[in-house]
């Protein structure tokens, strides 16, 4: 079975050596995430079918395009849901499609990327998932569908550890990437951010150097800060824990040193 390397556990491994060693390499259970939404699973499947199947004889797909996407995928969720589900979609609609004058069809959706890379002597597979990808005048746009009542713009670190693994994803198949854009349905509102070298390059040197650090099974340091407040494994670290509880026996570690990276932004 793959090593897989996610953005998140990449920015976890800056941020503390030793809880990725705790969450990824040893398995050890920490707090759980949230899984999507019926509303959000919904809203992202309308806008495949509303970007994906407009025939494009229009300059740009119609406001009574998306209202029969909607109406054919929202069928599974209740009239509240439904509602509300169409406001975002309005909303996405008159900030994002009604201000550009014409609309190509994307060059991909819903789709998933992979290439392998070398490092340090071992072959990664690196891949991921896309809501959108167009192929504009000037190069390749990544977008990503947000659908959360609040988004909190990325921290520049994590930006640049996502730009980086995507423009490693996409450039075997698709060429350079140019940018991402994250759209907040919600409000409509598309933070776009750039590529550039030096984003892939720094992924780069991570990978490398936590690829060294598996292969040597060097000792995982904790790196004591901030982050250490909402830690999941607080009670297992000396570090900020004079009475640190011990491991579990019955965790154990990952054997496997083919490593994967998979973008789950």
């Amino acid at each position: 079975m793959a090593y897989r390397l996610s953005a998140t556990r990449l920015q976890t491994y800056r941020r503390c050596a030793q809880a990725y060693y705790w969450r990824y390499e040893k398995r050890l259970p920490g707090p759980a995430g949230f899984g999507g939404t019926a509303l959000g699973t919904s809203l992202h499947r309308c806008l495949a079918q509303f970007h994906g199947d407009w025939d494009a004889q229009d300059p740009q797909p119609s406001r009574a395009w998306l209202a029969q996407c909607w109406h054919a995928i929202a069928t599974d969720l209740n009239q509240e849901q439904q509602h509300e589900g169409w406001q975002l979609l309005e909303t996405y609609y008159r900030e994002q499609i009604q201000p550009q004058a014409t609309w190509q069809r994307p060059l991909a959706i819903e789709g998933r990327i992979q290439a392998t890379l070398v490092l340090e002597g071992i072959e990664f597979l690196v891949s991921g998932r896309y809501d959108r990808l167009d192929l504009r005048e000037d190069g390749l746009h990544l977008v990503d569908y947000k659908s959360a009542k609040r988004l909190e713009p990325p921290r520049p670190e994590q930006i640049d550890v996502q730009l980086g693994l995507y423009q490693l994803a996409l450039e075997q198949r698709y060429g350079q990437l140019k940018s991402l854009s994250l759209v907040h349905l919600r409000s409509g509102q598309a933070y776009c951010y750039g590529c550039t070298t030096q984003q892939r390059e720094a992924v780069l040197a991570q990978i490398a150097t936590l690829a060294q650090q598996i292969r040597s099974d060097q000792q995982w340091q904790p790196q004591v800060g901030e982050q250490c407040r909402s830690c999941g494994y607080r009670r297992y670290c000396p570090a900020v824990n004079a009475e640190a509880e011990p491991i579990p026996e019955t965790i154990t570690s990952s054997s496997d040193r083919r490593i994967q990276l998979s973008l789950a932004l």
